[in-house]
Parts: structure tokens; C-alpha cells; sequence
């Protein structure tokens, strides 16, 4: 049993060696022409830019929690919370390198056809994949040995928790600032482009084209990685502080016989998701045929091998750990895992079903296109309220059956038993992580090679390849968002009970009575916290996209023959990169800071109000993100079901009226939406690592 945190390292090493192979595979592959390696290049040059600017900004607000936390916790905290945050950014910058490094190979791949280009995207999303499973257990592992089992520290869950606000702080900013810089540069490409100058996306006289490239691997990959990152940790830290702070317990103590199990359960659990990943990934295999829902299936065939062997997996690690008198049932924490999966997967599907160009809800909104872009905003906002209704059914499903399954196994006689069994299905839902980033990697690196494909002016057969791969992106994409915000809430719930067992060790009662007036103004300011995010993130991307898109209006007015298409004329690309990595730093500060800040100071002025504000921000947290990424979804493949030949096709006004519809959507999924899961988990894991100071 005890060996579990060293199998658990092995398998994140395995991780990592596979993201090198892969990372082989994808540099092997040829880049195309001499026009594509150069497009490659200064999307790299840009994205590396960007990410280096971020992480200076980012390393000032680290030094200061390093600080933060050295005086009000404990040095070590700051250690474990600064490997936490450098393994985060490592992951995120592995995978915007490879990223940038597949787009082209894609595309020259895509010559000869869409099922030749997925093994090369996919791969390439690998890389990001396995790099951010690897690193995440891995480097939680490491923490776990080094300060519970080698060193036995005071405080060390305390300790080991700060990985996880490490990771977090990481994960906000990157999300934060890659989506507005991406969404900044989307918007101002699509606008002013395919609106006012009616030219294609991507078409190599769009100043933006360039910028909304490098955006796409900024936030979208770099960006989701430290996403991913985040939530796959925190969902193993979950399980591990619950039981920690529910039972009191010290390093020391760790290895007796009725809480050890409890411990060693999550991480058995993310060592058979990590190896069945690894397993998986081996899986996607395209064939020769290029039906899109061909595609679909090879690409998912990966994920649902790795699920199908989770499952199998963790049925024995249950009985391993959990077949003795201690215990009741072992199958019921079993039953917590793989309900957690289930669902995981369910709100895949729910996603999908709302987001995918193969269902009515996104056919209706393309209709709706017809009447102009008001009803297809109204269209779109329907679709992701409805998509709330089918979500909340799903979690309140997985939480019953989490719960259940804690009580088969741990007794009904406290309610520990049961939040345990939540915590551990976040587990289930991100257990086979590896594969799950993969595939949602792959998309903002299909949608790269479509953009190369246009700027190079290849045959127009190799763009139409490209959008394929795209479209079925965007599905991924979403897909991939309701796993993680799925898993945000149960580790959020989770990370709360804990926050109270912390409050109780030293020695203070927290309270959650809506009658009494400290928690209902914590209930009320929790509620609105994520509206505000919401807002301030997309006036943010307002704000950056007017600047992006007066740019480009005065290169087509001020460059002569650049809106003709010239031969020798070409934009200032650059300049435009320049305004979408500013404006997006300068606008991630605010949002960013919030979401640490204001749990700090109501803590400290009230500990009962902070708990009701984490309860008021997790309920609605969850419904606004789970709109804002199907809404988002929707609107894009509306678009793309458009411009595939629908409705008029590419330059009819139902595509102009798609277009705005897919520009309103455009920081509601990939800006506003995938922050949200972020901003409750560091609400909750801020609050549960400073819980000592606040009694």
C-alpha cells in the first residue's frame, strides 16, 4: 500500500517519456513549403513572446504569495506552492512549443486528406496531454514524499495543499490572459475581415490573421494545459486534505491503518487513469476515411479505451486498499470513481449534443441565421441557458451516486463517509486526463493548420480538410470544458468540507445558518463574484478587440493596394501582435487578483461570511460556465455549418449574421467560460490553505 505515491511517479515518468515520443513523431513530419515553415515560425515567435511577457507579469503576483505565505503559513508552503506554479507554466510552454511546431506539419499532412493530418494534430496533442498529466502527478507526488513520508513536517498537508494553490494561480492568469489576448485577435480578424472587407478567414492580407493564430496557442493551449494542470491536481489534493483535516491527523500519523487507504485511494486511482491514458492515446488511429463522423470516432477511441480500463482498474484498487474489517464495502468507492467517469463523460456528451454541427441545436441556430444576427444571439443564449438545466441534472446525478458510494464503504454514520466519495470522483472524471487534453490540444492546432493553409494560398481541397479537423475540434473543445467544469465543482465541494474540518482544528465552528446575516452577505457576495469575473474578462476582450480592430481598418485604409491583394504588399502582422499580448497583460490583472483577494479579506474579517461566499460563487460559477462554453460552441459551429455549404455558404448575409453571433461567443468559450472552474477552485483552496489564519 505504501508503495502506491512511488507507482503513481513512475507512471507520470512514463507520461513524460511518452510526450517525448510523440514530440519525435511530430518533428519528423515534413513542414511544408518555404511560405508555411515561415508562417509557422512567426506564429512561434509570437507565442513565445507572449508567454514570456505573461509569466514576468505572473512571477510578480507569485513572489508575493511566496511571501504571503512564508509569514502566515510556513516556508515550506511557499516551496511546495512555487513547484506547483513552475511545473504549471513548464507544461503550459511544452505544449504551446509543440503546438506551433505541428500546425504546419498538419497542413502539409492535410495535402492528402483530413484522415492523413489527425495522427499528426493528434500527436502533437499529446505532447501538451501527457507533458501536463505527467508534470501535475509527478510533481504532486514528489511533495506528498518529500514533506508527509521523508521529512514528516509540521503542517505538511498544509503544505502539500499550497501545490495546489501554486498550480491554480498559474492556471488563472493563463486562462485569463490567453483568452483575451486570443479572442482580442479573433474578434478583430472576423469583424473587420469577413464582415467589413468581406475576405476569407485567415486570408493572408488580414493584418489580425497572424495574432489570432498565435492566440489560439496561447489560450487555447498553453492556456487549457494549465487548465487541465490544475484540475487534475486539485482533484487529487481533494481527497487527501479532506481526509487530513477530518481526521487531524500529522505526518506521523499518516500510515495508520484506518487513514492510510484513505490517502494512498486517489492516488491509486490517478496511476491506473495515467497508465490506460497511455494506453489509449495509442488507439487513435484514423484510417482512410475522411466522413467527419469517422473522425469523430477514431479520435474519441483514444478516451473511451482509457475510460473502459479506469474502470476495470479501479474496481481493484478499491479491494486492495479497502478489503478489511476497517471498512464495509469496498465496491462502493468504486462505485464513486466510475459514477464520477460517467458523468465526466455524460457532461462530454451533453456538450457535445450542444455544440456539434450533427444536432438540431446548433442546425436551429444556423436557421436562425437567417433572420439576421439578433436571432442568432438569441439563439445561441437559449441553447447554453438550456444546456444549464441538462448539466446541473448530471452533476446532482453524480453527487447522489459519489455520495453513496462513500457510505457502502466508510458507513453512514458521518458525513465525512459521503464527501469523501465526492472528492473522489472528480478523480473519476479526470482520471484519464493524459488522452482528455490530448484530444482537446488537437483542435486549436487543426484550427492553426486551417489558418496556414489560407495564408500559403494553398488548393482550396486543403482548407476544407483543415475545417473538418477544426470543426470536430470545437466539439472537443467543449467536451473537454465540461469534464473540467464538471470536476471543478465536486473538488470545489470537496476543498470546502475541508476548509471546515480546518476551521475546527483550530478551534473554530463554522457556520452556513442563511439566517444569520455575516453568511447571507457572504452567500450574496459568492453569488455575484462570478458575474463580475464574467464582465470584467469580456470587457476586457472588448476593450483589446476595438483597439485590434481600428488597427486593422487603418492598415486596409493607410497600406495602398493591401485590400486588393497586391502581389509584394503585405500587413504589418506584427504590430498587431504587439496590442493583443499588451492589452491582454495589462487586462488579466484585475480579474486575476480578484479571485485570490477577496477571499483573503472576508476571511479575515469574517470566516462564517467567507464560507457562504463559496457556497453562493460554486452554485453559480458552475451554471455561468457551463453557458458560456456551450452558447460559445454553438455559435462557432453554427458558422462552420454555414460556411460548409449551408444556408447560403461562406459571404451570404446568414454567414455575416453566423459571424457576429460566433464574435459574441468568442470570450463567452474560450475567455469568460473555461475561467470560470478556475476562479472556485482558487476561492477554495486559497481559503482552505489560509483557514489557520483566519481563526
Amino acid at each position: 500500500m505504501e508503495a502506491i505515491p512511488y507507482l503513481a511517479l513512475i507512471s507520470a515518468l512514463a507520461a513524460l517519456v511518452l510526450a517525448g515520443y510523440y514530440y519525435k513523431a511530430v518533428e519528423a513530419a515534413p513542414p511544408g513549403n518555404e511560405r508555411m515553415v515561415y508562417l509557422m515560425t512567426e506564429i512561434q515567435r509570437g507565442a513565445r513572446a507572449f508567454l514570456k511577457a505573461e509569466y514576468t507579469w505572473v512571477s510578480v503576483f507569485v513572489v508575493a504569495m511566496i511571501v504571503l505565505l512564508a509569514i502566515v503559513i510556513t516556508p515550506l508552503a511557499s516551496i511546495s506552492y512555487l513547484l506547483g506554479a513552475v511545473l504549471s507554466a513548464t507544461a503550459g510552454y511544452a505544449g504551446m512549443t509543440v503546438a506551433t511546431m505541428a500546425n504546419a506539419r498538419t497542413t502539409e499532412a492535410a495535402k492528402e486528406g483530413p484522415a492523413k493530418a489527425l495522427p499528426v494534430a493528434f500527436r502533437g496533442g499529446a505532447v501538451m496531454g501527457f507533458a501536463v498529466a505527467g508534470l501535475a502527478l509527478g510533481g504532486l507526488m514528489l511533495t506528498y514524499l518529500m514533506f508527509v513520508e521523508w521529512l514528516e513536517v509540521d503542517d505538511a498537508f498544509e503544505v502539500v495543499t499550497a501545490f495546489g494553490l501554486g498550480a491554480s494561480s498559474i492556471a488563472l492568469f493563463s486562462r485569463v490572459g490567453g483568452g483575451i489576448y486570443t479572442k482580442a485577435a479573433d474578434v478583430g480578424a472576423d469583424l473587420v475581415g469577413k464582415v467589413e472587407a468581406g475576405i476569407p478567414e485567415d486570408d493572408p492580407r488580414n493584418p489580425a490573421t497572424i495574432a489570432d493564430n498565435v492566440g489560439d496557442n496561447v489560450g487555447d493551449v498553453a492556456g487549457m494545459g494549465a487548465d487541465l494542470f490544475e484540475s487534475y491536481a486539485g482533484s487529487i489534493i481533494a481527497p487527501v486534505s479532506l481526509t487530513a483535516f477530518a481526521a487531524g491527523i500529522t505526518a506521523e500519523q499518516a500510515g495508520g491503518d484506518d487513514v492510510l487507504p484513505l490517502l494512498m485511494f486517489p492516488m491509486g486511482v490517478a496511476f491506473v487513469g495515467m497508465i490506460a491514458s497511455i494506453i489509449g492515446s495509442f488507439f487513435v488511429k484514423s484510417g482512410d476515411s475522411t466522413d467527419s463522423k469517422s473522425l469523430s470516432r477514431a479520435l474519441h477511441m483514444g478516451t473511451n479505451v482509457a475510460m473502459a480500463i479506469t474502470v476495470v482498474a479501479t474496481v481493484g484498487v478499491a479491494y486492495w486498499l479497502f478489503d478489511g474489517d476497517l471498512f464495509d464495502e469496498p465496491i462502493g468507492l468504486a462505485i464513486s470513481v466510475i459514477g464520477g467517469l460517467i458523468v465526466g463523460w455524460a457532461l462530454g456528451k451533453s456538450a457535445e449534443y450542444y455544440t456539434s454541427d450533427h444536432f438540431s441545436p446548433v442546425k436551429k441556430i444556423a436557421n436562425q441565421a437567417e433572420t439576421g444576427p439578433a436571432t442568432t444571439v438569441l439563439g445561441g443564449i437559449s441553447t447554453g441557458m438550456v444546456s444549464v438545466a441538462a448539466s446541473v441534472a448530471l452533476i446532482l446525478v453524480g453527487i447522489a451516486v459519489a455520495y453513496w458510494g462513500g457510505e457502502i464503504t466508510l458507513g453512514d454514520d458521518n458525513d465525512f463517509a459521503g464527501i469523501y466519495g465526492i472528492a473522489v470522483a472528480a478523480i473519476g472524471m479526470l482520471a484519464t486526463t493524459g488522452v482528455v487534453v490530448s484530444v482537446d490540444a488537437y483542435g486549436p492546432i487543426a484550427d492553426n493548420a486551417g489558418g496556414i493553409a489560407e495564408m500559403a494560398e494553398l488548393d482550396p481541397s486543403v482548407r476544407e480538410g483543415t475545417d473538418a479537423l477544426d470543426s470536430l475540434g470545437n466539439t472537443t473543445a467543449a467536451i473537454a470544458k465540461g469534464f473540467a467544469v464538471g470536476s471543478a465543482a465536486l473538488t470545489a465541494l470537496a476543498l470546502f468540507k475541508s476548509f471546515e474540518f480546518a476551521i475546527a482544528l483550530e478551534g473554530g465552528s463554522l457556520s452556513l445558518d442563511v439566517g444569520e446575516v455575516d453568511v447571507f452577505i457572504g452567500l450574496f457576495i459568492g453569488a455575484g463574484l462570478p458575474f463580475l469575473f464574467a464582465a470584467l474578462t469580456i470587457d476586457a476582450v472588448g476593450r483589446a478587440a476595438q483597439e485590434m480592430i481600428e488597427e486593422v481598418r487603418r492598415q486596409f485604409r493607410e497600406i495602398p493596394g493591401l485590400r486588393e491583394g497586391k502581389p509584394g504588399v503585405h500587413p504589418d502582422s506584427a504590430r498587431c501582435v504587439e496590442i493583443s499580448t499588451q492589452a491582454s497583460l495589462k487586462e488579466m490583472v484585475i480579474p486575476g487578483a480578484l479571485a485570490v483577494v477577496v477571499p483573503l479579506v472576508v476571511g479575515f474579517v469574517d470566516y462564517d461570511a467567507l464560507g457562504g461566499l463559496l457556497a453562493g460563487a460554486l452554485v453559480t460559477g458552475f451554471a455561468l460556465a457551463i453557458f458560456m462554453a456551450n452558447a460559445g460552441g454553438a455559435w462557432d459551429n453554427a458558422k462552420k455549418y454555414i460556411e460548409a455549404g449551408h444556408h447560403g455558404g461562406k459571404g451570404s448575409d446568414p454567414h455575416k449574421a453566423a459571424v457576429v453571433g460566433d464574435t459574441v461567443g468568442d470570450p463567452f468559450k474560450d475567455t469568460s467560460g473555461p475561467s470560470m472552474n478556475i476562479l472556485l477552485k482558487v476561492m477554495t483552496i486559497v481559503s482552505l490553505v489560509f483557514a489557520s489564519a483566519f481563526v
